[in-house]
């Protein structure tokens, strides 16, 4: 059974509160409500919405090694860390004031608040080393990963019930409703950030100064750091895979319901496999976090990998026609989020808390400030992969089907990091 203890729930807690900006809003709502409310039912709605994605992706991908440089300067982890949580919470926030047919407005809205998330997680994942030690890493990671799934489902639940019964609230239609979890959203990431953004120490990771010579020598710090890497070549390695794989990952996450919607699929069965994939990630994550603990996180993510690529090979076969489970007939798509929520969360958590275990522990803000660029740069190539596939085949299934690439190329790089070299790991 795992226990955390305060620091360690509290750190944890985080998960939870920006989890629901990844459920409700990336996987939930937001393809489906851009595709019929924002952009009126337009033909190039999924395309628009791999841009916005990508765009988003970009961003944080150029901003990323500086802030994880600049923040090793001082005391800075946790308030760059409330300082995009509160970007990315009133951006979600921003949905509830954007109109019918004004879809420009929902991807600045979007862009905004995934900048808040994927930012702020490269000083969450920094902090996993002021929780954890090498003998627990994983464990801890992993029950991050459960708390997440966990907690937001809650939330995701109660937004479903809303929208499928406005009038709890005395709403008018659905429309008004998922407005209203949007709000939600950004209030329950708030409240679960407060535990960590109030307790527990930071550890001192560079000397004290001036905001002027903290940036000038973060800027000198980034150049120095890339040079570090070079002469690492299980960290190289390791990031080449980690921008194959989790590309796929991520691409599976943000296209998931606007892949669903172009093949026809009811939103109530888009979100009754978002809720499975949640429920199914809560033990799961733990599985996969102590698989790695004893067995070595490298051998696990593989085993993730492998899944994945079954994964993506049922998503091109896809029907609406149900299938036989048990004597119970059971959607496909289900099926599919039942796959997925028995892998997604364990290949995150293993990979961030493997990195962790390879990186020197003094430089861990701008060593995942590399981490985190690395996942936005992957995560430009997915969904456009995707978007443009389905566009021009005119068959969405082949853009599942090339995702299946990515996860192939980085499971044969991440073969490539070798246990000799990654000694101080102690995780083959």
């Amino acid at each position: 059974m795992l226990r955390l203890n305060k620091d360690a729930l509290s750190w944890a807690l985080y998960d939870c509160a920006n989890s629901a900006f990844v459920l409700t809003v990336i996987a939930g709502f937001f393809g489906p409500f851009y595709h019929d409310y924002w952009s009126g039912g337009s033909e190039e709605a999924f395309f628009w919405q791999g841009v916005t994605v990508s765009m988003a992706s970009l961003i944080v991908a150029l901003i990323a090694p500086f802030l994880g440089a600049l923040a090793n300067q001082e005391h800075l982890k946790k308030r760059f860390l409330c300082g995009f949580m509160l970007i990315g919470a009133v951006s979600t926030a921003g949905f509830y004031i954007t109109g019918r047919g004004n879809w420009q407005l929902a991807s600045i809205f979007y862009i905004l608040g995934f900048i808040g998330f994927a930012a702020g997680n490269i000083f969450y994942d920094s902090l996993l080393l002021n929780v954890s030690d090498e003998n627990n890493r994983h464990t801890v990671s992993g029950g991050g990963f459960a708390l997440g799934y966990g907690g937001s489902v809650i939330l995701f639940i109660a937004n479903i019930i809303l929208v499928n019964n406005p009038s709890l609230l005395g709403l008018e239609d659905k429309a008004s409703a998922i407005k209203i979890s949007f709000l939600s959203v950004s209030a329950w990431w708030i409240l679960f950030s407060i535990p960590l953004l109030i307790g527990g120490k930071e550890m001192r990771e560079g000397p004290r100064g001036g905001i002027r010579e903290t940036i000038r020598k973060g800027f000198i710090d980034i150049r120095t750091l890339f040079k570090e890497i070079t002469n690492q070549p299980h960290i190289i390695w390791f990031l080449i895979a980690y921008w194959l794989y989790i590309d796929g990952v991520n691409t599976l996450i943000t296209m998931a319901t606007g892949f669903g919607s172009s093949l026809g699929f009811s939103l109530q069965d888009l979100m009754v496999t978002l809720i499975i994939v949640q429920i199914v990630g809560v033990p799961a994550s733990l599985i996969f976090g102590g698989l790695g603990q004893h067995f070595g996180a490298k051998k696990i993510i593989l085993t993730g990998i492998i899944i994945y690529l079954g994964v993506t090979t049922y998503a091109a076969r896809l029907s609406l026609e149900p299938v036989q489970v048990i004597g119970v007939e059971i959607s496909e798509i289900h099926v599919l989020g039942f796959l997925v929520g028995s892998v997604q969360g364990g290949v995150q958590s293993l990979s961030r808390s493997y990195f962790a275990n390879i990186i020197p522990s003094d430089q861990a803000a701008a060593y995942f400030g590399v981490y985190n660029m690395i996942g936005k740069i992957a995560a430009l190539l997915g969904p456009i992969l995707m978007g443009t596939v389905a566009r021009f085949s005119g068959e969405p299934r082949l853009g599942a089907l090339a995702v299946a690439i990515l996860f192939l190329l980085g499971g044969v790089c991440l073969l490539k990091v070798s246990p000799k070299s990654a000694a101080t790991a102690n995780d083959p």
